[in-house]
């Protein structure tokens, strides 16, 4: 494997964290791999004009669209808070419709995906992006099976992410990729991220419990506990459903993943219960016992034990947010 090349393309009010994520997760990846193997981000613009991100901080472009005519191993268009809602930009617009002569591999993070839209890389394509503009992304580019609740979404060359921090997910499972499981969960330590959140972006499964094979036994009970966190899972049942006794799942769980099963179904519930807290204004007795704590008062101490607020302080911290937008 030779150096990876790879563009990130930046415009006027690109989301700061979209494009510093992915990048600290490529550079920290230098420091494990060899230098043949190691990758080499640019930033892409429409000139190299200083611009400023939507949070003020100001960006220094590597190459011009018109420079950046080499071909790239991986091309990411970065998202902005605008993106949704502006005309789009010509000239981006043109470089990016030569994507599939230009990159073995491009995508977007968050927003991003409407620049992809525009260029007409979307049609016919499993994508996703930020939930909260899921249902305007589907309805500006009809052709485009949106997903709205996933992670990230890989359809042939094309790669799509979530809404934000997602774009670390996506260049996390880039490196597993292209470097292996043990890379990708020592550059998600040394970033104190999860390594690998499997599914949606209402479901959970950390990177550093995950097993370095994903298809393991272990990894498939992972997600048995993600697509039923509403259940009930004892270590009896969670071994019949693994194939295992009790005493070889307990002991081959926690070598797997550092952590318990118990520990895992609560770490479930809590990221399930937390998403339904973002994204809903379903009663707080409906979230728990959709997602297995049976009752409110046992989500609120589970709550309270691991994240340090009720989920009504969390929630309340969310419907903040909104009435500053």
């Amino acid at each position: 494997m030779g150096v990876l090349k790879v563009a990130l393309v930046v415009h006027p009010g690109v989301q700061a964290l979209d494009v510093a994520g992915p990048i600290d997760v490529f550079a920290e990846t230098n420091g494990f791999v060899s230098p043949e193997g190691r990758y080499e981000t640019l930033l892409v613009a429409r000139d190299r004009a200083p611009l400023r991100a939507s949070n003020n901080m100001q960006l220094l472009p590597d190459l011009s669209f018109h420079e950046a005519q080499s071909p790239f191993d991986l091309v990411l268009v970065a998202g902005g808070p605008d993106l949704p809602h502006v005309e789009p930009d010509l000239e981006m617009t043109a470089w990016l419709r030569e994507m599939p002569t230009r990159a073995a591999v491009y995508g977007s993070i968050c927003t991003g995906a409407f620049a992809l839209g525009h260029a007409g890389l979307l049609d016919g394509r499993r994508v996703t992006t930020h939930w909260q503009i899921a249902a305007k992304l589907a309805e500006a580019f009809p052709s485009a099976r949106v997903e709205p609740d996933l992670i990230y979404v890989s359809d042939g060359p094309l790669i799509t992410s979530a809404g934000v921090t997602a774009g670390i997910d996506l260049a996390l499972a880039l490196v597993r990729q292209h470097h292996g499981a043990s890379v990708a969960v020592a550059v998600a330590k040394r970033l104190v991220v999860l390594a690998q959140r499997q599914g949606g972006q209402s479901q959970f499964s950390p990177y550093l419990s995950a097993p370095a094979d994903p298809q393991s036994a272990i990894a498939r009970l992972q997600n048995h506990v993600i697509l039923n966190v509403g259940q009930r899972h004892t270590l009896q049942s969670l071994a019949e459903a693994s194939g295992m006794s009790p005493r070889n799942l307990a002991r081959q769980f926690v070598r797997e993943t550092g952590i318990t099963p118990h520990e895992f179904v609560e770490r479930a519930r809590i990221d399930a219960a937390r998403m339904l807290l973002e994204a809903t204004r379903l009663p707080l007795k409906s979230v728990a016992f959709d997602c297995g704590f049976g009752t409110a008062d046992r989500m609120r101490i589970a709550f309270a034990a691991r994240l340090g607020v009720t989920p009504a302080q969390y929630r309340q911290s969310f419907q903040a947010d909104e009435a500053l937008e």
